[in-house]
Formats: structure tokens, sequence, C-alpha cells
């Protein structure tokens, strides 16, 4: 099980976003009262961090050969991100730029298929998967990596991340992560973790226990803050999410209990583009067996998130 320690980064606390990965399948629900630069009295302003350095790589003809023609001609990879999950991805400061290491994985991507550059836009969870092959190349966004994400597209895994639970400092409610039944628990609209909290609920009303009160926002943002304003129990969260906004909340929010139910992440591209994701597959893994992914990673404090193999499609549960 690989876990991250957590570092500050510039941010206006969008950034204290406690996203899992989206599932585009499913339809938002939840309420949004935080702007895409959403303010945040849940966390505190982060120093600067050096992402890394992609003026060091240049073009690998092993992989940009295997780059689709429309590409190199438009010679910009364009990705799809959820700007509001940090240390993935999230804005900058000014609310506009987005940054994380995800973008930077984009950009360092970018360089290798002998692309011009690499842009990272902010869009909704649901609306990345729809758009790929059209408005976006690929799906950057922390996607976890499952049997139903891969009907909808291919999937290239870079990462592999848990979940873990977030409480307000102190644990005021007295949540108890190995027995979440009967609370309330706020998650991201359309993660894999509302589905997990499901599961959960499921087997506690078939042990006769109190369902669990599942409270799914838009953005994590209010999650995090309803969390700390004591309107719910307890946040899940992607692990690599909950150690970084610990770090932000400036001591309001705390982890309880272990990372739980690790996965692969995957970069998204069109399911009907098989060379693009061929093409992915092969720079990541190149990336992968330089050093650079580490290196990328390692700038946010998730280095330990690395997988060493690109595979294309995995098998998963």
């Amino acid at each position: 099980m690989r876990t991250r320690s957590a570092v500050l980064v510039p941010a206006a606390i969008a950034a204290l976003a406690l996203a899992g990965c989206s599932d585009p399948g499913d339809a938002a629900s939840g309420s949004s009262s935080v702007a895409a630069s959403g303010e945040s009295d849940a966390a505190t302003p982060a120093a600067s961090v050096t992402p890394f350095d992609v003026t060091a790589l240049s073009e690998v003809p092993e992989v940009s050969s295997l780059v689709p023609d429309s590409l190199k001609e438009s010679g910009v990879l364009r990705n799809g991100a959820s700007a509001d999950y940090a240390p993935g991805e999230f804005m900058d400061t000014d609310g506009q730029t987005p940054i994380g290491y995800d973008v930077d994985l984009i950009k360092a991507l970018a360089v290798v298929m002998g692309l011009n550059e690499g842009t990272t836009t902010h869009a909704e969870f649901p609306t990345i998967i729809p758009a790929l092959g059209s408005k976006f190349d690929v799906g950057a966004s922390s996607f976890t990596i499952t049997a139903e994400r891969e009907e909808q597209a291919n999937m290239v895994s870079y990462v592999e991340v848990g979940s873990a639970y977030a409480v307000a400092a102190g644990n005021p409610k007295g949540f108890d992560p190995t027995d979440p039944c009967g609370t309330t628990l706020g998650v991201q609209n359309g993660t894999y973790q509302q589905e997990y909290a499901q599961t959960l609920s499921d087997q506690c009303t078939a042990d006769g226990k109190e369902a669990i009160s599942i409270m799914p926002l838009d953005l994590q943002t209010d999650v995090a803050t309803k969390v700390i304003g004591g309107q719910y129990d307890a946040t899940l969260a992607d692990s690599t999410v909950i150690g970084y906004t610990v770090e932000l909340s400036g001591g309001k929010l705390e982890q309880v209990g272990d990372v739980i139910e690790s996965a692969p992440q995957g970069i998204a591209v069109a399911k009907d583009d098989e060379q693009l994701a061929k093409a992915v597959q092969a720079g990541v893994q190149y990336l992968m067996d330089n050093g650079y992914l580490t290196q990328i990673l390692g700038a946010y404090g998730a280095e330990d998130a690395a997988l060493t193999t690109a595979d294309l499609n995995p098998a998963v549960d």
C-alpha cells in the first residue's frame, strides 16, 4: 500500500479539495458554494514548492513515433482535470491557473511525445471522459481505474492511492473508522469513495445496524468545511488528499484510522483512440523508467504513490 507525506504548496484554497476520483457516469447532485478559486476558512495559506522542471526533458523518438498525426499537427496535448483536488490538480493563488502533479505530468508527457506543450483546463469531473477525443486529448484527474471506467475509456496506470478518513481536530464526534455505521459521512459526488461508503452502509444494515448518512457534494472544499463545522462526522477521500489537506487545514482536520482500499489511478484516453493510448503508455513508462515520475510526484510529497509499470487497461476488480 502506497502512502505519502504531505507538503505545502501555493493554493487559493480550492487546495482544500478532499477529492476522490470521479465517476463520469454519475450526475452531480450536491450543492456547491465555493468558487473554482474558492477560499475556505478550512485551510491556511501554504508555502511554495518547486515543481519538476520539464526543460530537463527532450523528445523521445520511441514515444513520439507512436503519436497520432493529428496530435503532432496540433502540437498540444490537451488535458481535462477537475482542478479542485490537491495535490493532484488544483488552482494556484491566482484562482485561474491549474497546478499539481497531474498538471506537471502532462507537461512532461507532452515533451517526451515531441509536442510543443501540454495544457490543463479545468472541467467538472463528470464531463471529462465524455469530452475525450473532442475537447480533450487526455484526462489526468486522479481517476481510479475501475472496470466500469475501462468500458468508457482507455486507462493508463501511473500511481496507486488508497482512501482515508478525516475528522475535525480532536474527533469531537467520536468517529470510529472501524465502525462508521450510523454516522454522517461527507464525500465528493461521483467518487469511488461515494460508492465505497454505500457498500459500507449496506453492510451496516445487513448487520442490523443503522445506515450511514452519505452526504455527496460537488466540491470537496464544501465537504471539508462541513466536517470542521460539525455538520458531518467525517469525510472519506483519497489518502494523498487527506494527508495533504490535514496539513493545509491549520490544525482543524486530522486523519483517523489506516489507509484502506488501495487502487491504481490512470490517465484516461478516448476508447476509440488506441494509438494515442499506446503513445501515452509509452511516454509514462519512459518517465517511470528514468525516475522522472517520482520527481514529478515528489515535488508534492506524493513520490511513494508512483507505480513502476504503466499498464494499459489493467485488470481490476
